[in-house]
């Protein structure tokens, strides 16, 4: 037997490890099963490649809890070490990383997203553990078993063992008093299945009842059998891990429920994704029914290395717009434990990141290509992706005319090129400038959208949350273009033609007209503008400024540039139509009661056509309408 002291320069060092990795002390499971995985897969390698003589069949992982004796075991048919291997691995190679990170955090608060840069994956086991034992059995012929002992200070003891006759190694804990957590098997599971529910090795933990089938000549009082059998907890060749040609969309579905067990509507499509230069990148994407939901679930796509659960906190791996996503990446290039300076500053992360929005790019674009009605049928659930993206990646919006739809209230569908083809000769106003038309919700709009069609001019429908800050993109980007809302002014005055205008009254009458109905209004928020129209128009028409509504839309969903800060006013145009019989009647009207009783009742059809009329004032305008009624 070897006795020794691990040489180490800080005093009692395993407190300290404890101490500084406290907040991640449930990573110790993940960190020993890791090392087991590699242990096994090295094996797996020497063995294909002819340098290690022993049959490798089918070996798995086991975790066994002993909670009489308050002991975890982990336990591998790997590589295994000979004594030599221990004094090297854990005395030297392991323990100078722990020395290292000590040395370099001692003084700062604790950090625990760190360990796998320092080689500290075995001495985690320090976290819950107050003894430490290493059995273990090289896979090379004529070497003995060893057993390495440690307690928690410096001391080790390292010697020879007949307890161990197989390769491999077990790792024994003897869970400290203030973790006991980890002897209840719920706990174990749990942990199980968060970190390690994809490890490429089967993991074995505990047994499970199977029901055999009955054979064909059973009769009908036959009852089935049972056996015990290994409960394998773990999918050690997921969905990612596969070909794309090797799977159907079953597949894919299976393993989407797989991962998400408590979301029980399908997702839209998946996206594969497979690089093997300038990096290591697999995993798949799923687009779940969206509408216009941009309250994000954080923390949906999970990060795995080499199918070790890492976080489910992506952003900077993933594009934002894409953190609406659910489903899984898999990178060796991104390291066990990330942090965000780390995301920062690492350029394959950058390039991880372009790379993704690359391949949805794509999958848009082939999506369309390959079934456009049914790309169509799904516009509404995945457009706040989409939309989000051409905002928030600038690569991403350059592909974007190829994938973007624009539905019309109608229910058609438009690729950018398409729809300024369409309107192009219609909708081009006298400064030769291309307005396109949209309504936000075509019910309440209506009155609006219809008088836009009347002209036979085309609205769209855009109705997502992110629709002001689209449009913002959009007009910046491209030459001449103009968006407007059918209900921010007149529809004669968002597209203004050089077409004669007719007016009834004359000045002198327009201005007596103006300040009648400015003492009828009196609301600061109405600002009374004139027009002349057609007499078939409404008499009065609520109109809302469109720059100061789209601010106001930006700033409630967030933005709205040098307008950002502050709140916005209510403000709205009152556009009282000249040419209009109400218009004249108010002018001929001497009473000053009668003449107020008309553009106040006039005011409040046109709040209503605008959903403006509320409370009281619609409470009062109904018992005013029944009492004009009963007359």
């Amino acid at each position: 037997m070897t006795k020794g002291n691990i040489n180490v320069s800080v005093e009692n060092i395993f407190p300290l490890i404890k101490k500084f990795l406290y907040s991640d002390h449930e990573i110790f499971l993940r960190e020993l099963i890791s090392n087991a995985t590699d242990a096994t897969l090295k094996l797996k390698h020497l063995t294909n490649v002819g340098e290690a003589d022993v049959v490798y069949g089918n070996p798995q992982i086991e975790v066994k809890i002993d909670k009489e004796n308050k002991k975890l075991h982990i336990i591998d048919q790997g590589l295994g070490m000979t004594g030599e291997e221990v004094e090297k691995y854990i005395n030297q190679v392991a323990f100078s990383g722990a020395e290292e990170f000590l040395e370099k955090y001692k003084d700062s608060a604790k950090d625990a997203g760190i360990i796998g840069h320092f080689g500290l994956g075995f001495y985690s086991a320090f976290m819950v553990a107050e003894k430490v034992e290493i059995v273990t059995k090289s896979y090379k012929e004529g070497e003995s078993a060893v057993r390495w002992t440690c307690d928690g200070s410096p001391e080790f003891t390292l010697e020879e063992t007949t307890d161990k006759s197989d390769r491999g190694t077990e790792i024994v804990l003897h869970i400290a008093e203030d973790s006991t957590e980890f002897l209840e098997e719920s706990r174990i599971r749990e942990l199980l299945l968060k970190y390690n529910k994809f490890m490429p090795v089967p993991i074995k933990f505990g047994t499970r009842t199977e029901t055999l089938p009955l054979p064909d000549d059973a009769g009908d009082d036959a009852k089935p059998e049972t056996k015990e059998v290994d409960n394998i907890i773990n999918n050690p060749t997921p969905a990612w891990t596969k070909a794309p040609a090797d799977l159907k969309d079953e597949d894919y579905l299976s393993f989407y429920r797989e991962l998400y067990p408590m979301q029980f509507e399908d997702p839209l499509f998946h996206i594969h994704l497979n690089v093997d230069y300038p990096f290591n990148l697999t995993g798949v994407l799923f687009f779940p029914k969206l509408a216009n939901n941009l309250n994000i679930e954080k923390d949906i796509i999970q990060l795995y290395q080499n199918q070790v659960y890492v976080t489910d906190e992506v952003k900077g791996i993933v594009p934002d717009f894409l953190m609406l996503l659910r489903g899984v990446i898999d990178s060796p290039d991104i390291p066990l434990n990330v942090s965000r300076s780390y995301l920062q500053a690492d350029g394959a992360v950058k390039k991880i990141s372009s790379y993704i929005t690359k391949k949805v790019g794509d999958k848009m674009a082939s999506l369309i290509n390959e079934n456009r009605n049914d790309y169509e049928k799904k516009w509404n659930d995945i457009k706040i992706v989409i939309e989000y993206g051409m905002i928030s990646e600038d690569k991403f919006y350059d592909k974007s005319e190829k994938f973007a739809l624009y539905p019309d209230v109608d229910g058609k569908y438009f690729l950018w090129n398409e729809l300024t083809e369409k309107i192009k000769a219609n909708q081009t106003d006298k400064d030769g400038n291309l307005v396109i038309l949209y309504a936000t919700n075509e019910h309440d709009q209506h009155s609006y959208v219809q008088a836009a069609q009347d002209k036979g001019y085309e609205v769209l429908l855009l109705d997502s949350p992110i629709v002001p800050h689209l449009i913002q993109k959009l007009e910046s980007s491209k030459d001449k273009i103009q968006f407007a809302r059918v209900d921010a002014d007149h529809i004669n005055n968002l597209i203004k033609k050089d077409e004669p205008v007719i007016s009834k009254l004359n000045d002198t009458e327009k201005e007596t007209l103006k300040k009648s109905v400015e003492e009828g209004v009196a609301d600061t928020k109405f600002t009374v503008q004139l027009e002349d129209l057609e007499s078939t128009d409404a008499p009065f028409i609520i109109t809302q400024p469109e720059f100061m509504r789209r601010m106001k839309d930006m700033q409630a969903t967030g933005g709205g540039g040098m307008f950002g800060m502050g709140n916005f006013p209510e403000m709205y145009n009152l556009v009282v139509n000249t040419n209009s019989e109400l218009a004249s009647k108010i002018l001929a009207t001497e009473s000053t009661d009668d003449k107020s009783s008309q553009i106040k009742q006039a005011l409040d059809l046109a709040k209503l056509s605008q959903n403006l009329l509320r409370g009281k004032e619609l409470t009062d305008f109904i018992q005013r309408s029944y009492q004009q009624l009963a007359k």
